[in-house]
This record gives structure tokens, C-alpha cells and sequence, in this order.
């Protein structure tokens, strides 16, 4: 089922490339039609979102106002939860909001000897959309992890859209809205729902910011409005790496390793282990328990597409193949997780010991759940506080401060070619 690697191979770079590969060009046919879809919403607003939405979603309405959830239908919706699941709603709600409160950044100023002032203003957003999922599967998860870092930021208004394909609302989802502070929401999806949030219609204000994960029709979307709005990110298959001393159930790795495979059949499973003993077990781990997966079709077309089991030199060289594969998540179940924290440089984040699953990342350790996809841990990082806040400089020059200030502008305007530029700082030079 899973393909077996060893580093110590001398095609091993090669194999682990192929691994990772995953065709990320664009289909010219979803290009097209998201392309339409977007043009159409641009011109004809409300009624384009209606047309598509009964196309696509088969919910029909008569005007928007039948498609937007009122704060009291959220409201309902937490109220008609178990006492379990509701509960359980509020205390993810509670631990991530406490998580992201602490990414909140200040605004500052500094003055120089000369009375300059410079500083930073750290302003929030006035308007985001957050793109829920709702057609496999229903994500309230999704609604907390966005929707509570935008509140926390000091956004003004969260519009939330969630596709409610033939009428059917999830209710932990609306619960997730009523908790996590969304001022709106509208039960549409796809390209549609991406469009409206962009451009604005008669009903949906346009926004500043798109977060939210969706199908390949809501990634082309977030694409082509980018530079209009902002986003987050366009998002790739899921993914775990799982770094193992071989101390660790094997059961317990086995199921860390379906519990990305279950999303999809081309998100990815990979385990990195020194002990080739151990790894056996995880393959028989495996095989004991898929056939108990109510998803294990899916989770089987993972594993064999994608999934492997690498055997390594050791811990060390198992932390150098993480840096650069960079996962969306790594789990380092090792008996002293902190000592090879120093190795890892790349990853959206990092579960630590074998008490440390994945899965309470999604849903209530406190840290957010949308993470880089696709190596792109190398260079982006975890939605947080931070993409809903905006930096402003501040520049007030003294008086004394533009003599010697001017004076390097003024050298360094010539030098572009720039003369008005330089003649603006030569004319607050004293004379």
C-alpha cells in the first residue's frame, strides 16, 4: 500500500522529489468557467450569485434576503446543539481566541536626537469574507480559525459565505458563526460567493480580505480577485510528517497518518523513523485498522498515491529531510521533543511529543489551523492576527532633522535622476 524509502539510497533525493510532486498547473477548462463566473457577478451582481447559486447549489431564491442567515438563525442554530457538541464549541472558541490574543501587535514611535519621529501605526481591516466549505464536508473548525483571529484583530465586520449545496445548513457551522462574532453571513459558495465578496453586489459589501480554504473553482477565484482584495493563501492537498524515535504506539502513528489521508485522495502521509523495526509495525498498524475507517477508500487512494514510510540514518537527518519537504504538519513524536526543535526550521507547525496529535491542532489546542500547503512552509506562515492588521509608517521630520535628512535625499534623488524629488528636500534646507 505505502511505498518504503531509505535515505540511504543513492536515488533517494529522487524518489522523495517524485513524492512530493503534485501538479500545480491551472485547468485552462476551471480558468474559463471561474473566469465567466467572476465577470458575471462583476456586472450583474445579486442576480448572478442567484443564477449560480441554483445552478451549482440547487438552493433557488427570489432575492438575497433569502439566502443571508440572520444573527438570530445563528443563534438558534448554537442553541438547538447537544449540550456536548455546544460545550465543546465554546471551549475551542475560548482557547483560540486566548492564542491569537497574544499575537496582537502595538503601534510605536521613536524620537530621535533632533526631534525626528518615526514609527509604526498598526490599524486593523475594515471588512474581511471568510470562505467556509460546505460541500463534502461541513468545517465549524473553519469558522473559528477564521473568523476569531479577524475579531481579535479589530475587524469591524466578518462576512462569512458557506455553500449549502440542495438547502441542507449545518447547524455547528451556524453555531461556530454565532460564537466566533460573524456579523453576516450568506449561505453561498464556489467562485460566486468569491466574486461577490470581491467586487461587492447590491447585498454584499465588497471586502478587504478573503481567508478560507475551498475547491479548485474557490482557489482560481482567490487567484484572479488578488490585488483586488487581499487573501491568505491559495491552498494545496493536506499534509502531516511525522518524525518517530520508534517510542510511540504504532496504532497511535498509524492513525496520525489517516487523519490527513481521510481529507482526500491526494493529500499526503509520510513517516520518517531510524528504526526499520518500528516501521514494519506501522505498516501493520496500518493495515489492522483502515478497514474500521468509515473513509477508508479515500484514506487507501492517499497512503498509495502519496503516502510513505522513509527510513533515515537518524533524528538528525530526519530533521534536514523536514526542512525541506517543510509540511503543513509535523509531528515530532520523540521522547524529548525540545531538543530537536533547534533543527527545524520549516514548518506550518509543529506538534511536539507523542501526546501531540494532529488532530487537536484542528480543532482546540489554540493555534490556527490554516497553515502552508505544498513547501510553502519555507516562506509563509500560519493565518494569524497578523493577516487582518495592516502597518502604516510614520515619518514626522524635525526641522533640524531635514537638514542632514535633505541632504542625503538630495544626493541620492540626482543619482536616480529624480530632480523634483531632490529639489523637495533641497528646499527645506536653510539657506
Amino acid at each position: 500500500m505505502l511505498r518504503r524509502l531509505d535515505s540511504a539510497l543513492p536515488d533517494f533525493q529522487q524518489q522523495l522529489e517524485a513524492l512530493l510532486a503534485f501538479e500545480t498547473s491551472q485547468d485552462p477548462q476551471v480558468e474559463e468557467r471561474v473566469a465567466t463566473i467572476l465577470e458575471a457577478v462583476k456586472t450583474r451582481g445579486d442576480s448572478a450569485v442567484m443564477e449560480y447559486t441554483q445552478r451549482f447549489d440547487h438552493v433557488s431564491a427570489q432575492n438575497m434576503a433569502e439566502l443571508e442567515l440572520t444573527q438570530a438563525e445563528l443563534k438558534a442554530a448554537f442553541e438547538r446543539l447537544p449540550v456536548a457538541q455546544r460545550s465543546a464549541l465554546e471551549a475551542a472558541a475560548e482557547r483560540v481566541r486566548r492564542y491569537h490574543e497574544h499575537q496582537k501587535a502595538g503601534s510605536w514611535q521613536y524620537t530621535e536626537d533632533d526631534g525626528t519621529v518615526l514609527g509604526q501605526q498598526i490599524t486593523a481591516l475594515d471588512r474581511v469574507g471568510i470562505y467556509v466549505p460546505g460541500g463534502k464536508a461541513s468545517y465549524p473548525s473553519s469558522v473559528l480559525m477564521n473568523a476569531i483571529p479577524a475579531h481579535v484583530a479589530g475587524v469591524a465586520e466578518i462576512i462569512m459565505v458557506v455553500p449549502t449545496p440542495r438547502g441542507e445548513r449545518n447547524d455547528l457551522v451556524l453555531a461556530a458563526a454565532y460564537i466566533a462574532g460573524v456579523s453576516r453571513a450568506f449561505t453561498i459558495g464556489g467562485a460566486q460567493a468569491v466574486a461577490a465578496l470581491a467586487y461587492g453586489t447590491e447585498t454584499i459589501p465588497p471586502v478587504d480580505k478573503i481567508t478560507g480554504p475551498g475547491n479548485a473553482y474557490v482557489a482560481a477565484a482567490k487567484r484572479r480577485v488578488f490585488g483586488i482584495v487581499g487573501i491568505d493563501m491559495v491552498a494545496g492537498p493536506s499534509e502531516i510528517l511525522v518524525i518517530c524515535d520508534g517510542l510511540t504506539d504504532p496504532d497511535w502513528i498509524a492513525m496520525d497518518l489517516f487523519s490527513q489521508a481521510e481529507h482526500d485522495e491526494i493529500a499526503q502521509s509520510i513517516l520518517l523513523c531510524p528504526e526499520a523495526d518500528y516501521i514494519d509495525k506501522v505498516k501493520a498498524s496500518i493495515e489492522k485498522l483502515l478497514h474500521d475507517m468509515p473513509r477508508k477508500d479515500i484514506i487507501l487512494a492517499s497512503l498509495t498515491n502519496r503516502g510513505a514510510l522513509i527510513k533515515v540514518r537518524d533524528l538528525e537527518e530526519a530533521c534536514q529531510i523536514a526542512n525541506w519537504i517543510a509540511p503543513e504538519h509535523l509531528e515530532l513524536s520523540v521522547a524529548n521533543p525540545q531538543e530537536w526543535l533547534p533543527l527545524l526550521k520549516h514548518a506550518g507547525a509543529i506538534f511536539m511529543g507523542k501526546f501531540t496529535s494532529e488532530s487537536l491542532g484542528d480543532y482546540c489546542a489554540g493555534p490556527n489551523h490554516v497553515l502552508p500547503t505544498a513547501r510553502t512552509a519555507r516562506f509563509a506562515s500560519p493565518l494569524g492576527v497578523y493577516d487582518f492588521q495592516k502597518r502604516t509608517s510614520l515619518i514626522q521630520v524635525s526641522q533640524t532633522g531635514a537638514q542632514h535628512l535633505g541632504r542625503i535625499a538630495s544626493v541620492l534623488a540626482h543619482g536616480e535622476g529624480l530632480t523634483a524629488h531632490a529639489r523637495s528636500a533641497e528646499m527645506r534646507l536653510q539657506k
